[in-house]
């Protein structure tokens, strides 16, 4: 449930990002800035008139990331999101819930995997990030098709409060409401890291049907409610992060390509938030 992708990009915004002021960034004309390039025509007054008046290169120009850039990959993944999600859902409605849970094992197991793959991986690929984000879209399709079949209107109940959720985050943010500090980055690590480890260990009593699938805390139990409350907190905390480090990576003049690794991050935190709101609505349904 974490999401390293930010945490990634957090460190190397601090020791400064790869291809930072290469070669493809750097003049031109050479060390003294006059130099000629090969099969360039010489220099002259008129030449250097319009390099002087020429407006400066921009993020784009000179291949860095930009917000642009990121809010139109994080839509195309959020695309690619839902209509995986959708077909599921269709598909289910016609085949039945058997559907569903065969997507939803197969979102999460190949999601987990992708994902992990993902954040430590080198190099971007954006075809593993469009993967991955088809697979979230059936894992999400799969679960929402199983609580809706449960409780009528769960589901968008659950999506209008992520998008309440997203909205609330990023307005607390812009206005510094919500602050984002180094130490406050630490503290959530550290809480991150343990909710991960009990998210891995009540999914392993969820699939031997431990409290009839919902693992370690029984549904409706004041310690589930409880739990899912804090997790709410900590992915609704994970946006401000988020937001937060798409600026500082804008700022540092990340490349270009990191846009593909922001979007997937983005796109983690959201459904990791729904996935919550859902599962403490049921809480409170069962309640």
């Amino acid at each position: 449930m974490s999401n390293p992708v930010f945490n990634r990009i957090e460190q190397e915004s601090r020791r400064g990002y790869a291809g930072f002021g290469d070669s493809r960034s750097s003049s031109s004309y050479g060390p003294t800035g006059l130099q000629d390039r090969p099969g360039q025509a010489p220099m002259n007054t008129g030449r250097l008139d319009d390099i002087y008046n020429s407006p400066s290169a921009g993020p784009v120009q000179t291949g860095r990331v930009t917000y642009d850039d990121v809010f139109m990959k994080s839509g195309l993944l959020f695309g690619l999101m839902l209509v995986s999600a959708g077909a599921t859902w269709a598909a289910s409605m016609v085949l039945g819930l058997g559907i569903a849970s065969l997507a939803m094992l197969a979102g999460i197991f190949v999601t987990l995997g992708l994902g992990l793959f993902i954040a430590f991986k080198k190099t971007i690929s954006p075809a593993l990030i469009l993967t991955f984000a088809v697979f979230e879209g059936f894992m999400v399709g799969g679960i929402s098709t199983v609580f809706a079949a449960r409780w009528d209107g769960i589901v968008t109940t659950a999506i209008v409060a992520t998008l309440s959720v997203f909205a609330a985050m990023f307005l607390g943010w812009k206005t510094n409401i919500v602050r984002v500090t180094d130490k406050s980055r630490r503290i959530f690590g550290m809480a991150i890291f343990g909710y991960l480890i009990f998210a891995l260990v009540n999914l392993g009593f969820s699939m031997f049907g431990a409290n009839q699938g919902w693992g370690i805390f029984g549904q409706g139990s004041m310690m589930g409610i409880l739990v899912s409350v804090f997790a709410v907190g900590l992915a609704s905390y994970s946006l401000a992060i988020d937001f937060d480090s798409i600026t500082r990576a804008v700022r540092a003049g990340a490349p270009e390509k990191y846009s593909w690794l922001l979007a997937h991050g983005l796109l983690v935190t959201v459904v990791w938030l729904y996935l919550e709101i859902l599962r403490l609505l049921a809480h409170f349904q069962n309640n």
